[in-house]
């Protein structure tokens, strides 16, 4: 673009009384780059326009407030840093324009001061802010006003109709935009006339308007007997300076631009939904308003999502904060924080919350203060607004309205009159933003803090033979959301299963994968599968979900009885076996497989011997793992931590997390499982062969009667010979060749087992009155606490699990 003189046209002199003077003209896109770079912003700050055009506009224009300081726009296409509220001659809404001085340094030059005026643009082209800059420092070498000793000369707008000659500078506004389209150009001076003209205020009174200085012609001087402002001797009469009232509107629009530009920059400062509601109201008390009291809806408040439906009179709306500067404690008992309301129909509450407008009284009468508070029971707010003026203005996002803030002014100060209302409903305007964008982070923190805690499981910490604690840790910029992974399960014969796993990838994808593969672990862990066979299962189907399922997996079974770990690795951190005996901790040296979802590998299942006491440490790469540092040290660190003597299973995983916590803070999620290997003393465990013999069933409730009477519970004797003979007596009648198994295990429950060759898994029936087989699990089903049937490498198992009523004496885990 280019604002030098036109070839076919001659400078007028310049008139610096008029604000004539070169402009720099510059148009900025929704990029927030350069699109338009005229000769006039080359000569000012020395820039050519080939090197100016697609450049980032902050990089190259003083503009401070205008531009955002990343650079960037808004969604809708206009700045952040301005608002909205001002209706446009075209459509939408515009924001208001800003106006700065700045001194920046020019490589031939040297420092120069500059003037600059930007307008927010809005339409279908790509143009959102126009850029005028001047140079002060002309001005005060052309003496402009009059004199060189002038006062501060600053940037303002005014309309176009503030000053003799609009018309014609209307008329000439789109020759300051060469090189553009009819459209452009059109579009974009429309939008300058909606909202002002720069102006240079020399003093408190002058405002001169600024036109490029081959611009607007003046007016030609009428004859003395057409000028009826003309002095008798012809000479034009001098003007009449500015009207008083129209300085006092001036700076009462200023004024309210600066409180709403200050308020801008104090809300919004984070996303906490509570500090946000208290910022917003906090700002206007007590230069807009003597009160402030901000109420939302609950659904809002409760981060619950986008409220539904308008508001009425059944709809909730809860008293969040309250800000005000009378004498303490005037506002409490009456409308106290906290407090939940529906507000009744008949009043500017209701009116406001319904229409989405604001709700302006200038002046609450008595009349009136007795009819509002006639509508609230036991209630009297008489006291609190009767002869104070009240506005009401709605907090809205997305045409909704979230809450509305009360604003009141006591006596004595200038009542809320239009210009307030406009200025009240650009703040909660903006305020209605800033609460939506705080709502939907705590919305989706809920969302992401629900998902996350409904797939980690909630870990018994104390099972058979072992006891167990836990830890999940979400990595520092990745909120909860993450594919760590770890749980327990519960297997027959008091074993239990632990499992690790970890997801590659983060956030709600690697959640949800994370979610499929923990739910097809507990299934298959649950029907008796080996370590290696599991994972080769779940690799498969990893393979069957989609190319994008990949994790690392740790699988490994306790059996407290024989007291021994069978594990299997899917390109897991091998785990940290801390050895009761000495203290020692190792990293136990497994097969390492690939990864789940690789498909093509085999995997093998190792056994570990261990003894009661010791402490087997499963966890994610996150907790070992640092950029930069080779994971060898994290390992190491992990031995040497989980080795450090605690006072509980809690304080140990602490410990650990306390030693190897990065000091920058995590950047990856950690799962961390802990299990204790105690064991079952080999007095907590009774096992019985029994023979295919109807006869044995008489035999089996004698020997769990003996055993559990030695065991001191004698309160259990009844119901488990009971569930004994019935689960015998199915034995004795599906054997085959073998003899049948019986085994007893005093934990802190009873767990009996009852084994046999045949291969298919026990049933529930559903026996009729007439039928004289089908019973014997039903019963067991009504008095056991659980019970199931598992496979094994020669038959099945029959189980069940029978609360006691006190738990057994302690026992040394020696044996």
């Amino acid at each position: 673009m280019d604002l030098g003189v036109p070839p076919q046209r001659t400078p007028q002199p310049r008139d610096t009384t008029a604000g004539r003077v070169p402009l720099a003209v510059v148009v900025v896109d929704a990029a927030g780059l350069v699109s338009h770079w005229s000769t006039g912003a080359r000569r000012l700050f020395g820039v050519a326009r080939e090197d100016a055009i697609g450049c980032p506009a902050g990089e190259l224009l003083p503009v401070s407030g205008a531009l955002q300081q990343d650079g960037e726009f808004g969604p809708d296409g206009t700045y952040a840093g301005f608002g909205h509220g001002l209706d446009s001659s075209l459509s939408g809404s515009v924001a208001y324009p800003a106006a700065g001085r700045a001194r920046v340094d020019e490589p031939r030059r040297g420092r120069i001061d500059v003037l600059w005026w930007a307008y927010p643009l809005v339409g279908p082209g790509p143009e959102r802010l126009l850029v005028l800059a001047a140079d002060a420092g002309q001005l005060r070498d052309a003496g402009v006003n009059g004199s060189r000793d002038s006062e501060t000369i600053a940037p303002g707008f005014a309309l176009h109709t503030d000053f003799p000659g609009y018309q014609d500078l209307a008329g000439r506004l789109p020759e300051i935009l060469p090189n553009m389209s009819v459209h452009q150009a059109t579009r974009i001076v429309s939008q300058v006339l909606e909202l002002g003209y720069p102006i240079m205020e020399f003093s408190h009174r002058d405002r001169v308007p600024v036109t490029p200085d081959w611009g607007v012609p003046r007016r030609t001087p009428r004859r003395p007997a057409e000028d009826p402002e003309a002095t008798a001797d012809g000479s034009p009469a001098p003007r009449a300076a500015p009207r008083p009232e129209l300085d006092l509107e001036y700076g009462a629009v200023r004024e309210r631009l600066e409180f709403l530009n200050e308020v801008s920059g104090r809300i919004g400062t984070s996303l906490d939904l509570e500090r946000t509601i208290r910022e917003v109201t906090s700002a206007a008390v007590p230069r807009f308003t003597d009160f402030a009291g901000t109420h939302l809806r609950a659904a809002v408040l409760a981060g619950e999502g986008f409220p539904d439906g308008p508001p009425d009179v059944t709809t909730v709306w809860h008293r969040v904060w309250v800000e005000h500067n009378d004498e303490p404690g005037r506002w409490d008992d009456t409308v106290p924080v906290g407090e939940s309301i529906a507000f009744p129909e008949h009043t500017p509450f209701f009116q406001c919350m319904v229409t989405g407008e604001p709700v302006l009284i200038p002046y609450v009468s008595e009349e009136m203060s007795n009819r509002i508070s006639g509508e609230f029971e036991k209630r009297d707010l008489r006291p609190l607004i009767t002869h104070r003026s009240l506005l009401i203005v709605p907090l809205k996002a997305r045409d909704v309205v979230l809450g509305f803030m009360v604003l009141m002014r006591r006596p004595g100060r200038e009542p809320f009159d239009d210009m307030d209302r406009t200025t009240g409903a650009e703040l909660a305007a903006r305020a209605g933003l800033v609460l939506d964008n705080a709502r939907m982070y705590t919305y989706q923190e809920n969302v992401a803090d629900t998902l996350q805690d409904s797939m980690l499981p909630q870990v018994e910490p104390r099972m058979a033979g072992c006891d167990i604690a836990t830890r999940y840790l979400p990595g520092a910029r990745l909120g909860r959301i993450g594919g760590d992974w770890f749980d327990s399960v519960k297997l027959p014969g008091s074993r239990t299963a632990f499992v690790v796993g970890d997801v590659m990838g983060h956030g709600l994808n690697s959640a949800a994968m994370m979610g499929q593969l923990r739910t097809a672990v507990l299934t298959m862990a649950t029907m008796e599968m080996p370590p290696a066979q599991l994972l080769r299962n779940l690799d498969d189907l990893a393979q069957r979900l989609g190319e994008q399922y990949l994790a690392t997996c740790l699988y490994a079974v306790y059996d407290p009885i024989h007291s021994e770990l069978q594990i299997a690795n899917a390109g897991h951190i091998p785990p940290v076996l801390v050895r009761a005996e000495d203290g020692r901790a190792e990293l136990l040296d497994l097969p390492t497989g690939a990864p789940i979802g690789v498909g093509g590998v085999a995997f093998e299942t190792a056994t570990v011997q261990v003894r009661p006491g010791d402490r087997l440490v499963l966890c994610t790469d996150g907790l070992v793992e640092v950029r930069g540092q080779d994971i060898g040290a994290g390992l190491a660190a992990l031995c040497a931590s989980a080795a450090h003597p605690a006072a509980s299973m809690d304080d140990a995983c602490d410990t650990i997390i306390r030693a190897l916590n990065p000091k920058d803070g995590r950047k990856d999620d950690v799962a961390l499982l802990m299990a204790r290997l105690n064991g079952i003393p080999d007095g907590d465990v009774a096992e019985w062969q029994l023979a295919l013999d109807p006869r044995e069933v008489a035999r089996a409730r004698r020997l769990v009667r003996g055993k559990l009477l030695d065991w001191d519970l004698p309160e259990a004797v009844e119901s488990a010979e009971l569930m004994v003979s019935e689960l015998v007596t199915n034995a004795v009648k599906h054997g085959r060749t073998h003899h049948i198994g019986l085994r007893l295990v005093r934990t802190g429950a009873l767990l009996c087992e009852v084994s046999d060759d045949e291969p298919a898994p026990a049933a529930l029936l559903n026996a009729s009155a007439h039928d004289e087989f089908g019973r014997g699990l039903l019963v067991v089903s009504g008095l056991a606490r659980e019970w199931g049937t598992s496979a094994t490498a020669r038959g099945k198992t029959v189980w069940f699990e029978q609360a006691l009523t006190r738990f057994p004496r302690p026992r040394s885990n020696i044996r």
